[in-house]
């Protein structure tokens, strides 16, 4: 029985929790994994990106709520998200046009781009911040739980609860569907094909008669739409605050290098490499080992590696770690 407490104990505060936040981190780094192999730069403000259509889809879900629309049990801000989606699409197109497609044309170098995605990093931080200021916003509603710690008691008569937040269960769920849908339209379809093979010979795809400029307007639609539904998901599990979304850069980017920065099956891997290590690590195991071991073995401390305050720390070590050892990734991805 103290064997059974001590695994829901661990699958409560650490392989749950893990699965969902490394399913929100690879959504976002298969964003930066796409702009790295198709318009090969490192896109700096994709964090901002993430906190901007999700803020679109607050507003939207905000209006929803005060209207009397719902979605039952599941959170509103799932009927607000293709809002958020197509706003964050036009926001992307339009900076491209405006920014980077001048900069493509001069055939700048890949560090000249990253530092103008560094510009608008601040701009939209700045303009996030501004329509809707710099505090957490709360937009969760529906359902709190799928299944609540009591009602796990109840049902298995074990003194630790499992408790799995809707949230939760949506992400795990979503990032599945978009995840199989992003590799249908990649392997399956005329676009998707062009895609692939604009990111591995780009001079050969434009001699096949591939149209660039369509190719990259395509990149950056599906980049907003998993940017956003990354973002929300994010949002809905935690709270939504700018800054947080500005910090998740670091993790993100672990993630996409960890996997191989370009390849997309590397980004899903690395996502939950990341997640895996930070929750894992910044976890007080004292409650598992006191079931586990006899009564005179049991610890005193929280038998924590390290305080949650630092657990983006984590990710730069691993980051460091795989740069220094294996630049490509684990999936051989294009080297930094």
């Amino acid at each position: 029985m103290d064997f059974l407490n001590a695994i829901v104990a661990l699958a409560n505060f650490v392989i749950v929790p893990a699965v969902a936040y490394g399913s929100q981190l690879a959504l976002g780094a298969l964003g930066v994994t796409l702009i790295y192999g198709i318009l090969r730069f490192s896109n700096f403000a994709h964090g901002d990106t993430m906190a901007f259509g999700t803020m679109v889809t607050i507003l939207v879900t905000w209006w929803m709520q005060s209207v009397g629309i719902g979605f039952g049990v599941l959170p509103t801000a799932l009927l607000a998200l293709p809002f958020g989606i197509a706003v964050t699409a036009l926001l992307l197109l339009g900076t491209d046009r405006v920014v980077y497609r001048f900069y493509r044309r001069q055939k700048a170098a890949p560090v000249i781009l990253v530092i103008v995605s560094m510009g608008v990093m601040f701009i939209m931080n700045g303009l996030v911040r501004f329509i809707i200021g710099p505090n957490d916003q709360r937009f969760a509603d529906g359902a709190r739980f799928i299944i609540s710690a009591r009602d796990f008691k109840e049902m298995t008569g074990l003194q630790e609860g499992l408790a799995i937040r809707t949230s939760q269960g949506i992400t795990v769920v979503t990032a599945v569907v978009v995840v199989a849908l992003l590799f249908w339209f990649l392997n399956h379809t005329r676009t998707g094909k062009s895609m692939r093979a604009f990111s591995d010979n780009e001079d050969l795809a434009l001699l096949s008669g591939i149209n660039p400029e369509r190719v990259v307007a395509v990149t950056w639609i599906i980049v907003a739409a998993l940017a956003t539904i990354a973002g929300v998901l994010y949002g809905l599990d935690k709270s939504f605050k700018p800054f947080t979304y500005f910090q998740l850069l670091l993790p993100i980017f672990a993630s996409a290098i960890v996997g191989g920065l370009g390849n997309p099956l590397g980004a899903i891997a690395g996502g939950f490499v990341i997640a895996f290590s930070e929750v894992t690590v910044t976890y007080a195991f004292k409650k598992v080992l006191v079931y586990l071991l006899p009564e005179s073995l049991e610890p005193e401390g929280l038998v924590q590696l390290m305080s949650t305050d630092y657990k983006f720390a984590v990710s730069f070590a691993i980051l460091i770690i795989v740069l220094l050892f294996k630049p490509t990734g684990l999936f051989k991805g294009k080297s930094v």
